[in-house]
């Protein structure tokens, strides 16, 4: 008999953490009939091995050559059987209840084809604990207006769960994505439809190595985040459209976030100033559904003046002064631009 729920859980070196994580999902309060534990070691170099071991038989340990967050979610799914899919990164945990909660939302929604919800931010080195929930209960799809936005804080690891034909339609994910893996997985359950629960039920342990919380002083780091955050971005586009996603739909939900992906990178290191058009433009068309011809040619006539005169960094510095003062708003009684 398969089990109903598969909780798969991805670490790497997390020594401090993982035991915790583990503790979290066993005591959820579901047999072994129930409820299938996967963890998927990427190669750990400290103790993450020898604690795992601690919880087998009731836990599969899978072992892997360190290759990144994508290779471990594609090996553990590999090794799963159920037909619900609950995600956990190993430094985090899950609240009591979470997977009876989630499992019945599925139960109750069978046209959505994930659950998200909200969550505890605990962050490690003063204690604190900050709740984040979304303002309501809402299900988010490819016709909800900024679905993306919406949804992108409360799809992340630890507050994910599937249901298994999500992932036999658009796995496996590509493995270059050695962190931020789990937004193919978030945006594919986009496309199918995903319900928001607007209660926090996992804890997010904010602390030192957090492969995308990182100090924002620490410049090779930043830049290897800001890389990789567009990297998704492209990787996701043609996994959707690989998966017969239309181009127009693709557009319409990630142009936004991946154009302010783009903005952080040139803010912050600078590139072409094509670059920057491009990413001005795609933001623009991602705000504003329909726009005077007069509104679309002043954006295009002050953004390529903009971006001819000035390098990236001193354009973004200029555009902050002027969001700042708010001269946006005359912009916008101006041309009665309509946003979407």
């Amino acid at each position: 008999m398969k089990p109903l729920i598969t909780a798969l859980v991805d670490t790497y070196n997390h020594e401090r953490y993982i035991e915790q994580a583990l503790l979290s999902v066993l005591e959820q309060g579901l047999s072994a009939e129930e409820l299938e534990i996967v963890v998927v070691d990427d190669g750990s170099t400290d103790n993450t091995p020898s604690i795992i071991q601690k919880f087998e038989p009731r836990v599969k340990h899978v072992r892997k050559k360190n290759g990144g967050q994508a290779s471990a979610l594609n090996a553990g799914f590999a090794e799963s059987r159920g037909e619900i899919v609950a995600l956990l990164d190993g430094d985090d945990w899950w609240a009591p209840g979470k997977l009876t909660k989630v499992a019945e939302a599925l139960e109750k929604n069978p046209e959505v084809a994930a659950v998200g919800h909200g969550y505890y931010g605990f962050h490690e080195n003063t204690n604190e604990v900050r709740v984040r929930v979304p303002p309501a209960r809402r299900v988010v799809n490819m016709e909800t207006p900024g679905a993306a936005e919406i949804a992108w804080p409360f799809l992340f690891m630890g507050a994910l769960t599937v249901r298994r034909g999500l992932l036999d339609w658009m796995m496996p994910i590509p493995e270059e994505l050695v962190f931020m893996a789990d937004a193919a997985i978030q945006v594919a359950a986009m496309v199918k439809g995903a319900l928001i629960l607007d209660e926090p039920l996992f804890y997010y342990r904010v602390h030192a190595q957090n492969l995308y919380l990182i100090n924002e002083q620490d410049a090779e780091k930043l830049r290897r985040r800001c890389d990789m955050t567009e990297l998704a971005f492209s990787r996701v586009s043609q996994m959707l459209i690989r998966l017969g996603v239309p181009d127009d739909s693709v557009s319409e939900l990630l142009s936004g976030s991946w154009a302010e992906a783009k903005r952080s990178r040139l803010s912050r290191f600078g590139g072409r100033r094509v670059e920057v058009f491009q990413a001005e433009m795609e933001s623009f068309r991602a705000q504003f559904k329909n726009p005077s011809v007069g509104y679309r040619l002043f954006k295009y006539f002050v953004m390529g003046t903009a971006t001819l005169l000035l390098p990236p960094r001193r354009f973004y510095r200029l555009r902050e002064w002027y969001a700042e003062k708010q001269l946006g708003r005359y912009r916008d009684w101006l041309f009665k631009a309509q946003r979407s």
